[in-house]
């Protein structure tokens, strides 16, 4: 029988969106994985839904390289492996660092972003603090202008969180991260576009970096990490 997550989620709105969202959390959890072939049929019957939003789910998340379709079988997941996830963050440094940049330039204020991330720390909360993340670099993306990229940017970590929790990304905890955090918050909110676009590149590409090694099974140091990311990134 085919294991998956509870619905009604409460995002997103459209029966579609909560099918993708449902499949996305059972990958997440293990649910679902690469070695097993799933019916769409099956899934609409136990999601309690019809075929045709399942479908339209599927296909959008065949487009994202998350599912692939099997003719006449059905489908499995398709996790992405260290070249996928070296693209994914040579998207993002391309869109975040100049993102941050015009966000300074135009004035926005992110201060309470890095109050939301020490709160979460205070109150040992992982989830907060990873919803505070997502809203950091979303605010900044639409403070810059550029709701379509924010739109492309939360696709693209949605794709590299089903991979593992974050947390062990390189084994850094979370108070590294929130610091890794500070400079482009502070920057950005004074207004300092140079300085911001500099620390929002390197917090990606550390990121990126060590997040290619876990994936390859490698030390984040390891050659052959590097040699990925050098020849996607660089």
């Amino acid at each position: 029988m085919l294991p998956v997550p509870d619905l009604p989620l409460s995002v997103p709105p459209s029966l579609s969106d909560r099918v993708a969202e449902a499949v996305r959390d059972g990958i997440r959890t293990r649910r679902f994985v690469p070695t097993e072939l799933y019916s769409v049929y099956q899934l609409a019957e136990l999601l309690g839904v019809s075929r045709s939003p399942v479908r339209e789910a599927l296909l959008r998340l065949a487009e994202t390289g998350l599912v692939r379709f099997e003719r006449n079988r059905g489908f499995r997941v398709v996790l992405p492996d260290p070249h996928d996830v070296a693209e994914i963050f040579a998207v993002r440094l391309a869109l975040e660092p100049p993102a941050a940049r015009r966000a300074a330039d135009a004035g926005l204020d992110v201060a309470d972003t890095l109050d939301a991330l020490d709160a979460a720390l205070r109150h040992d909360d992982e989830r907060a603090f990873w919803a505070a993340d997502r809203v950091l670099h979303d605010r900044i993306l639409r403070g810059a202008g550029n709701r379509r990229a924010a739109d492309i940017v939360a696709s693209l970590r949605a794709t590299t969180e089903l991979l593992a929790p974050p947390t062990s990304t390189g084994g850094r905890s979370l108070p590294e991260i929130r610091d890794e955090h500070e400079p482009v918050i502070v920057a950005i909110t004074r207004g300092d576009g140079a300085t911001a676009e500099a620390a929002m590149r390197r917090h990606l590409v550390d990121t990126g970096r060590l997040l290619v090694a876990q994936v390859a099974g490698l030390p984040p140091d390891a050659p052959g990490a590097a040699e990925v990311w050098d020849a996607v990134v660089a």
